[in-house]
């Protein structure tokens, strides 16, 4: 049974993972990903190292019972451990295959990397826009039984993604909801008015954030977070609705923009559930909500099938 290391390299974490055939056995975290990278990649090379090392000695192998350690994400950025250049979309599965780069960094590891590029769109300003790390999540969440549909996967960096009836990334955009989701409740004067620990969502003041927005632009409704607050005697948790409601309002008008009659769900479940709700009210999509198994196994799932695809 083949054993590989993948690393998952975000722009806040990287985690690496251990798998015997396609099972993940063992794993582990480093904070900081190309973020902090960017002030000491040699940090960064060392950290992987150490970690590689770890899992290795905690599982008593030894690097050459290892075929490959499969590498995506912002590793291959230009703060990575092996900067690539993005592949050029449209682009599938056999693609993405094709794109892959084996090489040894002796520095971290005797073990054989295979790093996966990134994707970027080109064409004008409106739909120019770049990945790494998403691509590989997508191949490992993506069922051809969908055929041509939206893809969504909510977080930091919010991807939608449009996939013909091949598989093949047509187009995408990005969207910060994550990123401005906690700026927002935590660095302006409505950190009194959202709680971040609060759990789930009330419908009703989801869809009220989200409609609000949709006439009156994000910049108003999200002071009116205040407002529910101090104003109308909105509980946490309605506050909290209505905030998310607000802040998913582009990325819903994204997703409404592509005339596909599905769209998939992956990324945090805050989001993505929240997600789903609006679309579900709002439109008359097919709307497939993934589990949590199905996320979080995701781009391991994904660095195996571009690694073996032919």
């Amino acid at each position: 049974m083949a054993a590989f290391l993948t690393i998952d390299g975000g722009t806040t974490n990287t985690r690496i993972s251990l798998l015997k055939g396609e099972k993940v056995v063992d794993a582990v975290k480093l904070s900081g990903g190309a973020g902090a990278a960017r002030k000491d990649q040699n940090a960064q090379k060392n950290a992987i190292r150490n970690r590689i090392s770890e899992l290795l000695t905690r599982n008593s192998l030894k690097e050459s019972d290892v075929e490959r350690i499969l590498a995506s994400g912002m590793i291959t950025s230009e703060f990575g451990l092996y900067t690539l250049p993005h592949a050029i979309a449209p682009i599938g599965l056999a693609g993405l295959h094709d794109a892959m780069k084996e090489v040894i960094l002796p520095e971290v590891s005797g073990i054989p990397f295979v790093f996966m590029r990134g994707v970027k769109c080109m064409g004008d300003f409106a739909i120019t826009d770049m990945m790494r790390g998403e691509e590989t999540e997508l191949m490992g969440l993506m069922d051809e039984a969908y055929g041509a549909c939206v893809y969504v996967l909510p977080g930091s960096h919010s991807k939608v993604i449009k996939t013909d009836a091949e598989g093949r990334i047509e187009s995408f955009s990005t969207l910060l909801s994550g990123e401005m989701f906690y700026a927002l409740s935590q660095h302006t004067i409505l950190g009194d008015a959202v709680d971040m620990s609060v759990e789930g969502f009330d419908a009703e003041y989801l869809l009220t954030g989200y409609r609000y927005a949709l006439e009156n632009g994000i910049n108003k409704a999200v002071f009116k977070t205040r407002v529910q607050k101090n104003m109308f005697g909105a509980t946490p948790l309605q506050c909290s609705s209505y905030f998310r409601g607000v802040i998913l309002c582009d990325e819903i008008r994204e997703i409404l923009r592509y005339d596909v009659p599905t769209v998939v769900l992956g990324g945090k479940k805050q989001m993505r559930e929240a997600t789903a709700a609006i679309l579900r009210a709002v439109s008359d999509k097919r709307v497939i909500c993934l589990s949590d198994e199905e996320v979080e196994s995701s781009v391991v799932k994904g660095q195996l099938k571009i690694y073996y695809a032919k």
